[in-house]
């Protein structure tokens, strides 16, 4: 029988414990929706730089955490919950949110705005989202991602299972809030081994973005590494795989490109 994955106050103590008496605290990273594909590679990146981590996720999806037992804290729950997400961020340097456009009831909205209220002052707070977010309105998109949104996106909010548009409501709050926030702008994903951080642009439709593919393991890199670097407070940037056609081909004209330095260890 497998061991339960400690929660609240127990798993707290335990993190405690394990961090060694005396030594010296470590950073604290709560990451909201850690259940997903793209949660869990948050979670295992975030605990490889050193960080202590808090994991919300709903209760129904609690084992899908079983592989960290013992080395994290976890919070169940509906990420919306505001009493659910400010046991959650207590305490905590950084905020990693998965803006999962679920359902129709406002979900990503909710939880955007909870965490923007309720993590402490000065938190970084890093949040996920698709090509189709745009902040000035100088993104160039593709028929695919029109159609995505305009149809697909339509028909999924029609039979109540996905709510773009209020992925494009939480974002809009972020936009508008005083935090130190940073809107992560993902390609298509893909699975695979790591191939380093993904280079980013400030607008789709730029030519290294052709390529719109990401490894979600390096997706979720970027995130963690985007806490310790401040270049990219209130910045929205749009990634692609760093050894994408598109992303090699910008390397090899010799145009500059926004590379993230991995923040020293």
């Amino acid at each position: 029988m497998s061991t339960p994955i400690p929660s609240g106050r127990e798993a707290t103590e335990s993190a405690q414990d394990s961090s060694g008496a005396g030594g010296p605290a470590r950073p604290r990273v709560c990451i909201v929706g850690a259940s997903g594909k793209l949660g869990r590679y948050l979670v295992q990146h975030a605990l490889g730089r050193g960080f202590g981590v808090v994991a919300v996720c709903r209760e129904v999806s609690v084992e899908k955490l079983e592989e960290f037992s013992g080395r994290i804290t976890v919070i169940p729950g509906a990420t919306d919950d505001r009493q659910v997400i400010e046991r959650a961020v207590a305490g905590c340097d950084a905020v990693l949110t998965v803006l999962v456009p679920r359902g129709v009831h406002h979900y990503s909205s909710g939880t955007a705005q909870a965490v923007l209220d309720l993590a402490r002052p000065g938190a970084r707070l890093v949040f996920s989202c698709g090509y189709h977010i745009s902040r000035d309105g100088r993104d160039v998109y593709s028929w695919k991602v029109k159609a995505l949104v305009n149809v697909a996106g339509r028909i999924a909010r029609l039979f109540r299972l996905v709510d773009l548009d209020d992925q494009v409501e939480a974002c809009r709050r972020i936009f508008a809030s005083d935090t130190r926030w940073t809107v992560v702008r993902g390609s298509d994903l893909e699975e695979g081994e790591p191939q380093g951080l993904p280079v980013w642009s400030h607008h789709v439709g730029d030519p290294i973005l052709k390529s719109n593919l990401t490894r979600r393991v390096d997706f979720a890199r970027f995130m963690v590494e985007a806490i310790e670097n401040d270049d990219l407070v209130h910045e929205t940037p749009a990634i692609v795989g760093c050894h994408t056609p598109s992303a090699l081909a910008h390397a090899a004209n010799g145009t500059p490109a926004f590379a993230m330095k991995p923040s020293p260890m």
